[in-house]
């Protein structure tokens, strides 16, 4: 099994694997161990206090640990398994356990990522210092255009051919197209 302990004691390590300094993991630590508190009150039991399996991950700061690690590195239920001695499906159900949790705590700290934007507008207001993006898509062949303009427009370099440039085609060619 890691030695969480170890990991957390050095902080180049535990940035590797969590993506977070010892004291932002410490700071997460408090409002995530709350959460989590709240969370076991609120679902009834099976068993008494102390009844059945001993859990493998004891301490919320492993708890913490593991869905971090978890979301930070992406391994398969059978690799996290491993890592934490766990069977992989019981890395399957802390993982669907935490991540809820997770959740909560960094959206109460307004730690969330914006998920969707509609809009160039919103993207606008969200990110005002941004002056270049790249989006991914598809460039489409067109026949080339009689005016000079047009021609000099849907020229694509890369393809060396008059493209047009489409989102979310399901074609398998991939370009990058910069929007300023």
């Amino acid at each position: 099994m890691l030695d969480i302990q170890r990991v957390l004691n050095q902080d180049r390590l535990l940035r590797a694997l969590t993506g977070l300094n010892r004291k932002a993991f410490d700071e997460l630590l408090d409002s995530f161990s709350l959460l989590y508190e709240q969370s076991r009150q609120s679902q009834p039991r099976q068993r008494a206090v102390g009844g059945g399996r001993k859990a493998r991950l004891l301490s919320t700061q492993e708890k913490l640990f593991f869905i971090l690690f978890y979301f930070k590195c992406y391994p398969t239920f059978d690799l996290a398994g491993i890592i934490f001695d766990l069977h992989r499906s019981q890395a399957h159900e802390w993982m669907h356990r935490l991540q809820p949790i997770l959740e909560q705590t960094l959206g109460k700290q307004l730690a969330l990522p914006e998920r969707k934007l509609t809009s160039v507008e919103e993207f606008v207001v969200r990110f005002p210092e941004v002056e270049r993006v790249m989006i991914d898509g598809t460039e489409h062949p067109i026949q080339r255009p009689k005016d000079p303009q047009q021609q000099q427009r849907n020229y694509s370099g890369k393809k060396r051919r008059h493209t047009r440039f489409s989102l979310g085609s399901s074609r398998p060619r991939q370009a990058s197209a910069g929007i300023e």
